[in-house]
């Protein structure tokens, strides 16, 4: 049996009662209604939004390949690839609305380049659009910033365990047999190290 108190004036806490005709549903439930929770907090405490369909991807990496025109050497190479691995969010949702990546990306670009820092692609229309807030597709900017963050921690990660890897190892006998100079004194022969008994030979 349950007990419901509805409609309190200054509730404390509040319950969210999920129904499912399977526990796999209500697993799928529960966790699309934790994310939206996240996503409401997210802009309760950061009121600051960004638009969405890959517009804050594009912009950043315009401005990051400008950065690294000012630059010179490897660290004009890791920024442009830096921008470049950005591209891959419009990317991504042209190739999931079955469009073309390159024509999609080509547009974005332009529409930013004329100032249109709020143009994406929007999947309903399957084009670009010059402002993605007017058409209320936006994302909280620290959710922006955290997955930059990230993601720049996480190749940081695998770049310094390469470096690991990479490192001389110890010369090792090859296919795992006695080390250099033959086996170890009182190891010689059968039955566990003991040599042949006298008198068997």
């Amino acid at each position: 049996s349950w007990i419901f108190i509805e409609e309190c004036k200054d509730p404390k806490s509040v319950v969210i009662l999920i129904r499912g005709g399977t526990d796999l549903i209500v697993d799928e439930v529960e966790r699309a209604i934790h994310d939206t929770l996240c996503v409401i907090r997210d802009v309760v405490e950061d009121e600051k939004l960004v638009g969405g369909g890959g517009a804050p991807e594009i912009e950043t990496a315009i401005q990051l390949r400008k950065y690294a025109s000012s630059l010179g050497g490897r660290e004009q190479l890791a920024v442009e690839v830096f921008a470049d691995s950005l591209d891959i969010i419009p990317k991504t949702l042209a190739e999931n609305a079955g469009v073309d990546q390159i024509d999609t990306l080509m547009k974005l670009r332009a529409s930013h380049q004329k100032g249109n820092k709020f143009a994406g692609y929007d999947l309903d229309a399957e084009d670009v659009v010059d402002d993605m807030s007017a058409i209320g597709v936006v994302e909280p900017t620290v959710v922006k910033i955290q997955a930059i963050k990230s993601s720049t921690e996480a190749t940081s990660m695998i770049l310094r365990i390469d470096d690991v890897i990479a490192s001389q190892r110890s010369a090792m006998p090859p296919g795992g047999g006695m080390p250099p100079g033959g086996m170890p004194p009182g190891m010689g022969g059968g039955m566990g190290g003991m040599g042949m008994p006298p008198g068997m030979m």
